[in-house]
């Protein structure tokens, strides 16, 4: 059977009418037409740690997807090749992204490198301190998960996908920024334009305008009168006469609907199909919660949302005995990595219980370690936790169509059809007795 249509941005295409542009950045990622690169990365790993890629001239200039990625492109496939290129920030740069993602994101922390990418990156850790992830859980993460399984919760189905993984944490990246509810639709329509820039770039360079007036009269606002907000920290954040600027802080937030819901939602909708495939590990993690940080890193290893990134060589070098040209393109292959058999013993098995010895590349390695794989690893606990709570005997719909996780570029399951056991209301009578009584 043909692998059907990914889901509209928070439902607005269809009811509207109009072209999703989600849906059209999933079908350029190779949602829907690669299933399983995964046979092919470890032919690849078995011939050579690093292979050399002519890239077509007359592809490279009609699509925007290949702006600043030179005619040939080295990628790296094994563990060791991946983790020399992410911890050399001297020999391979990420300056390269602001040929490509840079014009529609700003100068943000993506292609930053050295000093200033320390400084940059210093800033805005101010924003992520474990206080206030305390507090988006307590106050944001568990409500906004919370309000989406009451949609489903008494039906006894849903798509998990659909009604869970992609839309909330989208609300819940604007509800940190600060961003009035009504803005919300048009801030992840918006955000999902602009990574759609490798299929349409004049699209992807207007939504990137739009998204600077949206943010500008909020950064005014919140320099003048702080909350405690995402916006409001980033406006007011500042050390030993440092401050972000205006242009800085549109950048980091138009970078945050892509770094933080696009792959969250992604990474959280694979865990939840590798753990519904394996039902002896779902029932292991029901019935011992601790063993849920080790299943997030083990999805993450298994099925990174963003199988690759990309680097440029400063300077001629040897990337594992192959030699590198200055100025060239190093396509860092995390997925790969992340299944290399010298490192992980039985690498494409999911395994809940495998041995932590060896870190997954999921979110990256070295200076580049991504900002936010803290508020990422705590969002997906409290989609867990929350799901475990409430759904009894929550298992793959047996009447689904080929269940599967789909993806080049972007990786995730199209759709996650579950059954389990309808949510009862709790009777006035049951309200001081346990979960199991009032369900």
């Amino acid at each position: 059977m043909p692998e059907t249509q990914s889901p509209p941005v928070m439902g607005m295409a269809a009811a509207e009418g109009i072209e999703d542009p989600f849906e059209a950045f999933n079908a350029a990622s190779g949602q829907g037409s690669v299933r399983d690169p995964y046979p092919i990365f470890a032919a690849m790993r078995e011939a050579a740690p690093v292979h050399r890629v002519a890239m077509d001239g007359e592809a490279q200039a009609e699509s925007s997807m290949l702006r600043g990625i030179s005619r040939e492109i080295y990628v790296a496939v094994s563990y060791d090749a991946v983790k020399e290129v992410l911890t050399d920030a001297e020999r391979f740069s990420s300056a390269g992204y602001a040929e490509s993602m840079g014009l529609v994101m700003g100068h943000s922390i993506l292609e930053m490198d050295g000093a200033e990418h320390t400084r940059h990156r210093r800033l805005i850790n101010r924003a992520f301190t474990r206080h206030a992830l305390e507090a988006w859980e307590r106050d944001l993460v568990r409500p906004v998960v919370n309000r989406y399984v009451d949609r489903f919760a008494k039906r006894g189905r849903a798509d998990l996908v659909r009604e869970l993984a992609l839309p909330f944490p989208v609300q819940v990246i604007a509800a940190m920024m600060g961003l009035p509810e009504e803005l919300h639709g048009s801030f992840h329509r918006l955000a999902i334009e602009i990574i759609g820039m490798s299929i349409d770039f004049e699209r992807g360079m207007a939504a990137s305008k739009k998204l600077g007036e949206m943010f500008r009269p909020l950064v005014e606002e919140r320099r003048e009168r702080p909350g405690s907000d995402l916006i409001s920290v980033l406006a007011n954040v500042g050390t030993e006469g440092e401050r972000l600027g205006d242009e800085q802080i549109f950048a980091f937030l138009r970078l945050l609907a892509p770094a933080g819901a696009e792959t969250t939602y992604r990474s959280s909708s694979n865990l939840l199909f590798g753990l519904l495939s394996s039902p002896e590990q779902l029932d292991a993690l029901r019935r011992d919660s601790s063993l849920i940080p080790q299943a997030i890193e083990e999805g993450l290893r298994w099925e990174p949302p963003l199988p690759s990134i990309m680097r440029r060589a400063t300077r001629d070098t040897e990337l594992q005995g192959v030699p590198i040209p200055a100025g060239s393109s190093v396509a860092v292959n995390l997925g790969s990595a992340n299944r290399d058999e010298n490192y992980f013993e039985d690498p494409d098995r999911f395994d809940i219980f495998r041995s932590a010895e060896h870190p997954h590349m999921s979110f990256a390695f070295g200076p580049h370690l991504c900002l936010g794989m803290h508020l990422a690893r705590m969002e997906t606990r409290v989609v867990l936790t929350t799901l475990f709570e409430r759904l009894r005997g929550l298992r793959l719909d047996p009447q689904g169509d080929d269940v599967h996780i789909t993806g080049m570029t972007f990786r995730s399951p199209m759709v996650l059809p579950v059954v389990f056991e309808p949510e009862r209301e709790v009777s006035p009578g049951a309200a001081g007795l346990g979960g199991d009584a009032a369900r």
